[in-house]
C-alpha cells in the first residue's frame, strides 16, 4: 500500500490544537446561526478528526469518487457540522456560505449528512447505528473486491473505511448485528472510533447504558483499543497507527468531554443538542484562544487543513499503479471500471442471462412457487453476474437465495453468498453499505414478516437511491401452519407506502423474472420481491407480454363485452383467472388485471393506466393482505377482497377458503357488486353461501 502521510510528531502542536479549535468553532457558530442542531459531537470529537483527516485519511477533495478512497462514515450523524467543517476545511466543493445555512431549505448543510447531495458524504446517516452498519458493508465489499481484483505487486484495491459513532450507535441493537458480523469476517480495514462521552439526550447515561464496550467487541473477534484520550494527539496518533497494523476491524475507545472548549456546558446534556448562546459562545472562544469572527478562519489554518495537495499525489500514485496493472491485466481493469461505473449498470452477459430466464419462464406451464421462479432465474443470472452479491438472513433454502456454483463467504475465504445468520436489520444496512461502496450489486432475503425487523434499512436504501433487492418470500397466509406470527398482513401494503421503493408481487414464474430484469436495471432505487412459499399456476397463454408485465399492471384476460374488472396480484391473480371463468359461465364477462408492480404501474401515462383500469367499470380488487391500497383502484363504489385482520395456523388451502379466497367466493363478491349497478345480475347459489358462511 502507498499510503502519503503527514507526520504527527513533526506537526507543530499549537497548529493542530488550532486546526482542532477550527472545527469546534465552525460547529458552534454554525448551529448558533440556525439556532438548531447539535454543537456537542463536533466539538468533542474534534481532535479525533484532526488526527485522523490531516494525517491518514487517503482521499482527493478535487475528486470525491475516486475509487480507492478511503470511506469516512459519521455514524452519529446528528454531529453533521463537524463533517461539513471538514469537507470545507479539506477543500471539497462546499463553500463557506453553505456552512453559514446549515439546515436551510435547499442548502448543501442539511440537518444530517445525506450522500449524493453534500461532496464528500458516503453515506446518509442520522438513525442512529445505522452508518456503523453500512461501514461494514463498505469494508466488506473493499475485501471482496480487493481478493478479485487485486494481483502480486498490484494491490489497486486497498483502502480503509473509518467511522465515528457514539454512545447512541451502540445502544442500538443493529450495532451488535453488523459488528458481530464484522468480526467474523476479520474486516481488518475498518477503524471504528467511539466517541465515549458519557452523555445522551437524557443525561448521564450511566443509568440506562452499563454495557462493557471494549469488552463486547473483544468478544466479536475486534481489536479494541481501550482507554484512549481523545484529546491527546499523541495517544491518539499511537492509536491509529497501531490500528494500521491489526488483522482484525479496530475499536478506538476515545474518553471525551462532550461540548469540549466550553467552559460552562461541556460535558453537560446541554450542550447536546442545543446552540450555545451568543454568551457561551464568546467565553468559548475566549476559552479556546480563538480571535477571529465567526466563519472566518486564519489563513495558516487554512493552509494546513488542505488536502487537495496531498490528495492529487495519492490519487496520482494510484492512478499510475493502475496505469501498470491495466498493462499487465487489461481484461480485469477493464472489468473493474466498469463494476465501479455509477450508477451501476448491467453488461451485455447479465442482460443476455435476464433475457434468457424470461423466455424459459414464458415456456414453463406447471405450477411452481415464485420462490422457486426466483431461485431459477438466479441459476442463469449468477454465473453470468459476477458482481451479484446474494445473502440470507438464516433462511438460505426456504428464500431460495443460492444458486448452483455459489461460493459462501465466511471468515476464511471470500465469497458471493453471503449468510447474514439471523440479523435482518444488520443485512440490509450492510446491504446498503456495499451498494454506496460500488463494484457489487447485493440482494438478500428473509421472510415478508421479517420485513419488520429491516424496515429503516430499507427506507434508507430508498432515501439514498440503492440498487438493492430484497427477497421477500412467504409473502401471505399461503405459508400456513406457523400461523399469524409468520403470516404477512399487512407488510406489502407497508412497503408500498416508502417512497422509491419498487414492491413486485409477481403472479407466476413470469413475472417473477420479469421482476428480477426490472430490479436489476434500476439503478436509482431498491426494490422488494414479494414471493410466494406454495405454488401457482402459470397465468399467461403464451401471447407476448414481458414489456406489459414491465409496466406494473396489464390486461391479462379481456372478454368481448366485458362488464367488471377483476384486479390481482401475485398468488391471486390465478384466483381472479378462475373466477372470472365461473362469471363466464353464468354470463358476466369479466376482465381481469394483473398488477405486479403498483410502483410501476403509477410511474406509466395516463393513457395506459386507464387502458388497464376503466373507470367506467365496476372494479373488484383481489390480495390476500391489508384492503388500503386497492380502494384507490376500485374507487367508493368498488370492493376489495382482503385482509385486515391476522391469520390463522393451518394448512394453506384451509386458510384460503376459510377467508374466502376461492373462486367461488371471489365471482360471488363480483356479482354482489355488480348487482348494486345492476339488480338484474344472477346470483349463484354456491359462492352466496360460501359469502354468508364467512360473514357468520
Amino acid at each position: 500500500m502507498s499510503r502519503v502521510t503527514t507526520s504527527p510528531a513533526a506537526t507543530d502542536a499549537a497548529l493542530r490544537r488550532d486546526c482542532a479549535n477550527a472545527l469546534r468553532v465552525l460547529a458552534m457558530d454554525a448551529v448558533q446561526a440556525a439556532n438548531s442542531g447539535h454543537p456537542g459531537m463536533p466539538m468533542g470529537m474534534a481532535d479525533i478528526a484532526e488526527a485522523l483527516w490531516r494525517h491518514h485519511l487517503k482521499h482527493d477533495p478535487a475528486d470525491p469518487h475516486w475509487l480507492d478512497r478511503d470511506r469516512f462514515v459519521l455514524s452519529n450523524g446528528h454531529g453533521s457540522m463537524l463533517l461539513y467543517a471538514l469537507l470545507h476545511l479539506a477543500g471539497y466543493a462546499l463553500p463557506m456560505q453553505e456552512l453559514r445555512r446549515f439546515r436551510q431549505l435547499g442548502s448543501l448543510t442539511p440537518g444530517h449528512p445525506e450522500v449524493g447531495h453534500t461532496p464528500g458524504v458516503e453515506t446518509t446517516t442520522g438513525p442512529l447505528g445505522q452508518g456503523l452498519a453500512n461501514a461494514v458493508g463498505m469494508a466488506l465489499a473493499e475485501k471482496l473486491l480487493a481478493d478479485e481484483f487485486n494481483r502480486p505487486g498490484h494491490e489497486i484495491v486497498d483502502h480503509r473505511t473509518w467511522v465515528f459513532l457514539g454512545d447512541g450507535c451502540l445502544m442500538e441493537g443493529i450495532s451488535h448485528e453488523a459488528c458481530s458480523l464484522a468480526g467474523t469476517w476479520r474486516l481488518n480495514k475498518l477503524v471504528a472510533f467511539y466517541d465515549d462521552n458519557g452523555i445522551s439526550i437524557d443525561g448521564d447515561v450511566k443509568g440506562w447504558f452499563g454495557d462493557d464496550t471494549p469488552g463486547r467487541f473483544e468478544a466479536y473477534g475486534w481489536t479494541v483499543l481501550r482507554e484512549v484520550d481523545g484529546h491527546d494527539f499523541a495517544m491518539l496518533d499511537r492509536a491509529i497507527e497501531a490500528a494500521l497494523e491489526s488483522d482484525r476491524p479496530v475499536l478506538i475507545c476515545c474518553r471525551t468531554r462532550i461540548g469540549q472548549g466550553s467552559p460552562n456546558r461541556a460535558g453537560s446534556a446541554e450542550v447536546h443538542g442545543a446552540p450555545l448562546g451568543e454568551a457561551e459562545i464568546a467565553l468559548t472562544r475566549a476559552a479556546l484562544g480563538w480571535t477571529a469572527a465567526p466563519f472566518e478562519v486564519p489563513e495558516a489554518v487554512r493552509q494546513a487543513w488542505s488536502g487537495l495537495e496531498r490528495g492529487a499525489a495519492r490519487r496520482r500514485d494510484w492512478q499510475a499503479r493502475f496505469s501498470a496493472y491495466a498493462a499487465e491485466h487489461p481484461a480485469l481493469a477493464a472489468e473493474l471500471l466498469r463494476r465501479c461505473e455509477q450508477p451501476a449498470r448491467l453488461d451485455a452477459a447479465a442482460e443476455a442471462a435476464l433475457e434468457a430466464a424470461c423466455r424459459a419462464a414464458e415456456q414453463r406451464a406447471a405450477p411452481v412457487a415464485t420462490r422457486k421462479a426466483s431461485q431459477d432465474v438466479l441459476q442463469l443470472l449468477g454465473p453470468a453476474m459476477p458482481e451479484l452479491l446474494g445473502g440470507s438472513a438464516d433462511l438460505t433454502g426456504s428464500n431460495l437465495t443460492d444458486w448452483k456454483g455459489h461460493r459462501p463467504l465466511t471468515g476464511e475465504k471470500t465469497g458471493n453468498h453471503v449468510h447474514y445468520g439471523v440479523r435482518e436489520f444488520g443485512m440490509a444496512a450492510i446491504m446498503n453499505g456495499v451498494a454506496l461502496h460500488g463494484g457489487l450489486r447485493p440482494f438478500g432475503g428473509t421472510f415478508l414478516t421479517f420485513c419488520d425487523y429491516a424496515r429503516n434499512g430499507v427506507r434508507m436504501s430508498a432515501l439514498m437511491r440503492l440498487p438493492v433487492v430484497h427477497v421477500f418470500t412467504h409473502d401471505s397466509i399461503g405459508l400456513g401452519e406457523d400461523g399469524p406470527t409468520h403470516q404477512p398482513i399487512e407488510h406489502a401494503a407497508s412497503l408500498r407506502l416508502i417512497p422509491n421503493v419498487d414492491v413486485w408481487r409477481p403472479a407466476d414464474a413470469t413475472e417473477t423474472a420479469v421482476a428480477w430484469r426490472e430490479s436489476l436495471r434500476r439503478a436509482q432505487g431498491p426494490s422488494c420481491l414479494l414471493l410466494t412459499r406454495q405454488a401457482v399456476p402459470h397465468v399467461g397463454s403464451g401471447r407476448p407480454r414481458l414489456d406489459d408485465i414491465a409496466r406494473g399492471g396489464y390486461v391479462l384476460r379481456r372478454p368481448a363485452g366485458e362488464c367488471v374488472v377483476l384486479i390481482a396480484t401475485g398468488s391471486e391473480v390465478g384466483l381472479a383467472l378462475a373466477a372470472a371463468e365461473l362469471l363466464a359461465a353464468d354470463g358476466i364477462p369479466a376482465r381481469v388485471v394483473s398488477m405486479p408492480c403498483v410502483e410501476a404501474f403509477e410511474r406509466q401515462d395516463e393513457t395506459w393506466r386507464r387502458s388497464v383500469v376503466p373507470r367506467h367499470l365496476p372494479r373488484l380488487a383481489i390480495e390476500a393482505g391489508s384492503c388500503g391500497l386497492w380502494w384507490k383502484y376500485v374507487g367508493e363504489d368498488g370492493d376489495v377482497v382482503g385482509l385486515d385482520r391476522f391469520g390463522e395456523s393451518a394448512p394453506a388451502t384451509q386458510l384460503f377458503r376459510h377467508f374466502g379466497f376461492t373462486p367461488e367466493g371471489v365471482a360471488a363478491r363480483a356479482r354482489r357488486l355488480l348487482r348494486v349497478a345492476s339488480p338484474a345480475v344472477p346470483s349463484a347459489s354456491s359462492g352466496e353461501a360460501e359469502l354468508a358462511a364467512i360473514a357468520r
